[in-house]
């Protein structure tokens, strides 16, 4: 009979035992997701990754979330961020690195906290001698409730972004503006000792950031000669000769890559070529 009652309790053990390591095992989904994002940024990178969590029925900002309090800004862990490079954020000098994002809602403007300390769990260890630099921005209600916590980059240009925070019916952004000009020339001029040239990308940087426009049409002229059949080449010459202020030039050159993107059954470029042109003709 003992011997009986011990091997019941040691099935009973082993059954507990392979019950619990079975359970531990499970594979549950997390209250708040998980989203990394990562946004170009002229040739650099930006890396975002955060938690998201919903509303669920609940009053967020001046209830869930305090105002005038360091929130983690989301759930769990603090967003991090990661910037390949210096950057400037709303004035701020911010060097490339990986830091954390905290911040202190109210019900008017909102101060942004970027910290040195990223692995934080919570705001519950934020110390203020970690902070790399913080700033105040507006904050604006929404019309619409966003359910989820969204971190989104918006308005991006090739030297600059806007990172945006919405949930509930609030929404505040910051601005971040990077200045590659020097590396990207340097890349170019390098790029020109080659046996390949980069004659359109390099004329297209030059039109888009006010450079040298002779320089840029002088290599869109030979981006013309290696690409004779080519719609694009003659839209991107066509507008820096309007940028240039030739007009007349500009006009001649979309009327023939019209012809060009017609004979290819090309109507991207029928169209973007027309548009230079009616825009020329005012």
């Amino acid at each position: 009979m003992k011997k009986s009652i011990l091997t019941l309790c040691a099935a009973t053990v082993l059954t507990f035992s392979i019950s619990t390591t079975s359970f531990a095992q499970v594979k549950l989904p997390q209250a708040s997701s998980t989203t990394s994002i990562t946004q170009g940024l002229g040739i650099k990178n930006i890396a975002l990754t955060y938690q998201r969590p919903n509303i669920n029925g609940r009053v967020i900002f001046g209830n869930l979330v305090p105002y005038n309090e360091v929130w983690r800004t989301g759930a769990n862990n603090l967003p991090i961020i990661k910037f390949e490079e210096e950057v400037t954020i709303e004035g701020n000098k911010v060097p490339a690195g990986t830091y954390g994002i905290l911040t202190i809602p109210t019900k008017g403007d909102w101060t942004i906290i970027l910290t040195k300390n990223s692995n934080q769990w919570g705001a519950y260890t934020y110390d203020k001698k970690d902070d790399l630099v913080r700033f105040n921005v507006k904050s604006t209600k929404l019309s619409n409730k966003v359910e989820t916590f969204t971190m989104q980059f918006e308005n991006v240009a090739t030297n600059s972004a806007t990172l945006s925070l919405a949930w509930e019916n609030t929404y505040t952004k910051f601005t971040i503006k990077t200045d590659q000009t020097k590396e990207i020339l340097a890349n170019i001029d390098q790029a020109m000792k080659g046996d390949k040239k980069p004659y359109l990308q390099a004329a297209q940087f030059y039109l888009s950031n006010n450079l040298d426009l002779n320089k840029a049409l002088a290599w869109a002229n030979e981006a013309e000669k290696e690409n004779p059949d080519a719609p694009y080449v003659r839209y991107w010459k066509a507008k820096i000769q309007l940028k240039s202020g030739d007009k007349k030039g500009a006009i001649a050159t979309a009327q023939k890559g019209v012809e060009i993107a017609q004979k290819g059954n090309n109507a991207e470029y029928v169209k973007l070529n027309n548009q230079v042109i009616q825009e020329a003709g005012k």
